[in-house]
């Protein structure tokens, strides 16, 4: 593949989160297996029933959404709309018939895997789907301009819905992160720079153009969208394998038994998001009316500062930071390592800047990293005088209580022990005797 490279800019003033960004395209980038987390499949296991709905579809990772600050902030019931408590009930026949007729170039088929995932959205989720179409007008202008820079389908706009739940700074059981849910290598592989304190796949506009990029180049791969639709969650790898297990096929519906159980409910909740955000009103579903933020931009921080400093020297909320900056894991901008880029609502940035010496002052003298440190070593005591005393009147009574005797014929080391109060061991020790034979006129020590 040729090596290019060209900058997009994308300019969504109305957006807090993707006005202004300015994308590096790298299109060198070398496809791989991707460390998904859902089990691998070999080739002699044996094929398990039933499937597995996408983590995203559970009550608590939708319920997350609910409870981030663009949600709280900019997200309200529409007083104007009257939801349904139920969900409507329709034949199949009505089901084939609306997703035949959305205007896609990606394959909507219907069976009963996919009737259980669209039921699960309009039934059991069906307050979640009323946020996620309101917050659907935070990110998908941005997803879309990913996807038709590469010129894919817009259908692929939904696929943040299964991965994330629409949640910037999602993590799953497996460490998959952001919205569209990348793997730490595979992240890496295709731009996206992660460390201790900033994450860009927790970026929407950085991540949306990586994840662009892998599904074309997944689709080059495969060459059908509901492969790559699988292959996305599972990594090329499993459904390489399914095709081999199934003798060839390059169908999803034929190598559907030989897939992961998450996969096999992978794309049907797929179709599921595109009719659940298309067709909500025919199921009484209303959709949270969003109030659009303010505009923001962009400053670019070289030191070390806090979310915490920036608030309080620009008399800012701390959540509303954090929601502009999804990037930082820490609240932490890290500048001082390269200039890091800080968004904030367009009336604080020439706020920000006339503090910007009160604010990094205050970084200084709340340290986040020390640069240098001084060893403090265990300052060795002097002796005092009594000590001094004392140690040498025990150094001399030692030597003055030594005491010698002359060996008199007749003498043992026996005898010379008791008469000393002392032991034989301790004479031989005293005069360094490896024997018991002492010679008369002989001295030697006894204590």
């Amino acid at each position: 593949m040729k090596d290019m490279k060209k900058k997009i800019m994308i300019a969504m003033a109305f957006l807090p989160l993707s006005m202004m960004a300015q994308i590096e395209v790298n299109d060198s980038l070398e496809l791989f297996d991707d460390e998904s987390g859902v089990e691998v499949i070999n080739e002699d296991e044996e094929i398990q029933e039933g499937f597995d709905f996408p983590e995203a579809l559970t009550d608590a990772s939708l319920d997350s959404l609910m409870n981030l600050y663009m949600s709280k902030t900019y997200l309200s019931t529409d007083a104007d709309c009257q939801m349904l408590s139920e969900n409507p009930s329709f034949e199949k026949e009505v089901y084939v018939d609306r997703l035949l007729r959305m205007p896609t170039v990606m394959e909507m088929s219907y069976n009963d895997v996919v009737r259980s995932c669209i039921d699960r959205y309009m039934v059991r989720l069906r307050r979640q789907v009323s946020y996620m179409l309101g917050a659907a007008n935070f990110y998908m202008p941005i997803f879309e301009q990913a996807l038709d820079t590469y010129q894919l389908p817009l259908e692929l706009k939904y696929l943040p819905i299964i991965e994330s739940a629409l949640n910037p700074t999602a993590v799953s059981r497996v460490g998959a992160t952001g919205l569209w849910q990348f793997m730490l290598a595979t992240g890496k592989a295709y731009g996206l720079e992660v460390t201790s304190l900033s994450d860009d796949r927790r970026d929407p506009v950085k991540s949306s153009f990586a994840a662009a990029r892998y599904l074309r180049d997944l689709y080059e791969l495969f060459g059908d969208w509901n492969l790559v639709i699988a292959a996305y969650n599972c990594g090329p790898e499993n459904i390489n394998r399914a095709i081999r297990r199934s003798g060839g096929q390059r169908d999803y519906w034929k190598i559907y038994p030989y897939l992961p159980k998450e996969t096999r409910g992978y794309v049907p909740a797929f179709i599921a998001a595109n009719y659940a955000m298309t067709y909500y009103c025919e199921h009484g579903i209303c959709p949270m009316t969003s109030k659009l933020p303010a505009k923001t931009d962009t400053v670019m921080v070289d030191r070390n500062i806090t979310f915490q400093q920036v608030a309080q020297a620009c008399n800012l909320d701390v959540e509303m930071i954090r929601s502009l900056n999804p990037i930082y894991r820490r609240d932490i901008v890290p500048g001082l390592t390269k200039p890091a880029p800080l968004r904030l609502p367009v009336g604080e940035v020439a706020r920000f800047i006339d503090m910007q010496d009160s604010i990094y002052a205050m970084a200084g003298n709340q340290v986040i990293k020390r640069a240098e440190v001084e060893v403090v070593e265990r300052p060795v005591a002097q002796p005092t005088t009594r000590q001094r005393t004392t140690t040498t009147t025990r150094r001399n009574t030692t030597n003055n209580s030594a005491s010698y005797v002359t060996v008199k014929r007749g003498d043992t080391l026996g005898a010379l022990a008791r008469r000393n109060h002392t032991t034989v061991a301790r004479i031989k020790q005293l005069n360094g005797m490896r024997s018991d034979v002492i010679q008369a006129g002989k001295r030697l020590r006894v204590r």
